[in-house]
């Protein structure tokens, strides 16, 4: 079996300004592929908020390529894939208006049907908090909360539990 996980951070809280994401490319339960970059949001603003919860600023972007370099690498890694997200409304919708946006094709994406999601997905099994950070401790998975790569990692190792447990 075959899965890509994926995250992304925001600059604001304008869905269209990803400034980070994470993919990670799981194959016969193994790790096969990583993928991070940062991304310059729209004028490289960003919103103290925003900021303050995943550490990554203005600076830090200042000459990080744009969305639309970035685009050709997801959509490699995504496209004829199973697609998992830790709230993958969030995660989907941020790819599809940062596209939308720019004025971006998207494939074959098809960014309008729902990926697996592993909060929905934990939430079934009864956690009682089924946010990253609790899932990844309860599945005793390292996390660097908010930080788009070891995000997507953990969402990966969480689904790739899941299916061990024969529980999807």
């Amino acid at each position: 079996m075959k899965y890509v996980a994926i995250d992304f951070e925001t600059a604001t809280a304008k869905v269209f300004s990803a400034c980070a994401v994470g993919i990670v490319t799981v194959e016969d339960g193994k790790i096969v592929d990583e993928y991070y970059s940062l991304i310059k949001p729209p004028g490289n603003e960003y919103h103290w908020g925003n900021s303050r919860v995943h550490g990554i600023r203005a600076r830090d972007t200042a000459r990080a390529p744009k969305f639309a370099k970035v685009l050709p690498e997801i959509i490699k890694r995504l496209e004829g894939n199973v697609i998992v997200a830790h709230n993958e409304a969030f995660d989907r919708r941020v790819l599809r208006e940062t596209a939308k946006y720019y004025s971006l094709n998207t494939g074959n994406l098809n960014l309008d049907i729902p990926w697996k999601c592993t909060v929905k997905i934990c939430n079934s099994l009864g956690h009682k908090r089924a946010n990253l950070h609790a899932c990844s401790k309860f599945y005793n998975i390292d996390l660097d909360h908010h930080n788009a790569l070891s995000d997507a990692r953990a969402c990966a190792l969480i689904y790739h539990y899941i299916l061990l447990e024969n529980k999807l």
